[in-house]
């Protein structure tokens, strides 16, 4: 392993760093995403990591989590805290126009809380978790105080994908223009995020990570299914379920006892129940929510991992596709939706990618790998080895870490082997 080792007097300082998120685990085994948590856990091995973050119904408002200190702040009565939860923002705010209402007090009070924060702790830099609104909320906080705070923006997909108009434009082209560093998580977004004429030099791709260490490991005493199907996901329109739906009954003609087994909620759940019992597939199950510790057992039973991604109507996409990675750390032979940034997890020859809306090729995919699903076995060896290089935690907070360093002046540093 290699590690960097800082030099100077600066790079070896305990920074404080903010950390403005919308999505985050609101308690111990939430099957919201926890991707924000998990960097977090790993950064605060090396700083002091404060995460300003939404309350939620349920969730404590400040406590200690894993190291992490978190701070939930309020922005509407209880029982109305209802934006982010269960599908994230974009998706609440399709389904539930009226959710709109609740966004000029989840912006005004996240801010309110980041200056009331920065102010308390002497904040180093800022890690501001999507364009808008946390990177807006970012530039701005940064700029109120004498000593200018410098922040990284990180854009996971939806953000910079589905956030479209000339206002939303202008709002992310004066976030870029401010933040000291860039970074996406997939190498497709890369050219999208310099169409907001973004010095390239600012722009890096840093993904999430995965637990390819104690989570998504293979378990040869766990038997693996002939015949069972598995998705994990977010209902969302982009994660493409309606069309591997679609695909079952070709699927079933093939091979009659596959079944799939659904993992996951969001705002779609209800019209793809109605889908299924129109279609009448006894063979398909919605199991709900389910923990990040109980993900492992599934990804190990199943035959077949699917994860169907295309481009949602407003245009967003997937950012990355961890959960395709989660799979293979698994040793699970994978399906994926042939949209950009799944080429950043899946190399050729490592999965099937496809395009959903071609639910024949969907269904071929699938059924090839149930009826011979060796070559597909011995590819996800090879592709968890190049995985656990990239995506591994460990490797990902270092990435970020680094770069935190860098804006905050902290860039002299040497390598070693450990």
């Amino acid at each position: 392993m290699t590690l960097t080792i800082p030099t100077s007097p600066a790079a070896l300082s305990r920074l404080t760093i903010l950390v403005l998120a919308s999505t985050y685990p609101r308690w111990a085994g939430d099957p919201e995403p926890a991707f924000v948590h998990e960097l977090c856990k790993y950064l605060s091995l090396e700083h002091r990591v404060i995460v300003l973050c939404p309350h939620a119904p349920g969730a404590l408002e400040k406590e200690m989590f894993d190291g992490v200190e978190v701070v939930r702040y309020r922005y509407a009565p209880r029982s109305w805290e209802i934006l982010v939860n269960a599908g994230g923002i974009i998706n609440n705010l399709r389904q539930k126009p009226l959710t709109a209402l609740l966004l000029p007090g989840f912006i005004f009070f996240q801010f309110w809380g980041a200056v009331r924060l920065a102010r308390l702790h002497r904040v180093d830099a800022i890690h501001a978790h999507w364009l808008i609104p946390q990177g807006l909320i970012a530039a701005v906080v940064g700029s109120l105080f004498s000593r200018r705070i410098p922040f990284v923006v990180t854009s996971h997909g939806a953000d910079l994908y589905a956030l479209r108009g000339w206002l939303m434009g202008l709002l992310k082209r004066f976030v870029a223009a401010r933040a000291n560093a860039i970074t996406v998580v997939s190498g497709a977004m890369q050219s999208d995020i310099v169409r907001l004429k973004v010095q390239l030099a600012k722009v890096s791709i840093q993904p999430m990570g995965i637990d390819f260490e104690c989570r998504f490991t293979p378990d040869p005493a766990v038997a693996r299914s002939s015949n069972e199907i598995l998705f994990v996901g977010r209902l969302v329109e982009k994660k493409g379920l309606s069309y591997l739906i679609d695909a079952m009954p070709a699927i079933l003609a093939a091979r009659p006892s596959a079944c799939l087994k659904i993992v996951g909620f969001g705002p779609e759940e209800i019209p793809l129940r109605e889908r299924v019992r129109r279609m009448r597939l006894s063979q398909v199950h919605f199991m709900g929510a389910v923990q990040q510790a109980d993900l492992p057992t599934l990804y190990r039973r199943a035959a077949v991992f699917v994860a169907p991604f295309v481009r949602a109507s407003n245009g967003d996409i997937e950012g990355l596709g961890l959960v395709v990675g989660e799979a293979i750390g698994c040793h699970c032979p994978v399906v994926a939706g042939d949209v950009p940034a799944v080429k950043d997890v899946i190399a050729e020859g490592e999965g099937r990618v496809v395009s959903p809306l071609d639910t024949a090729a969907l269904a071929n995919a699938i059924v090839e790998i149930l009826e011979n699903p060796k070559p597909a076995l011995d590819s996800v060896t090879k592709a968890r080895l190049r995985l656990m290089q990239q995506l591994s935690w460990p490797v990902v907070a270092a990435g970020y870490s680094k770069l935190l360093r860098k804006i905050c002046g902290a860039t002299n540093s040497i390598a070693v082997k450990r």
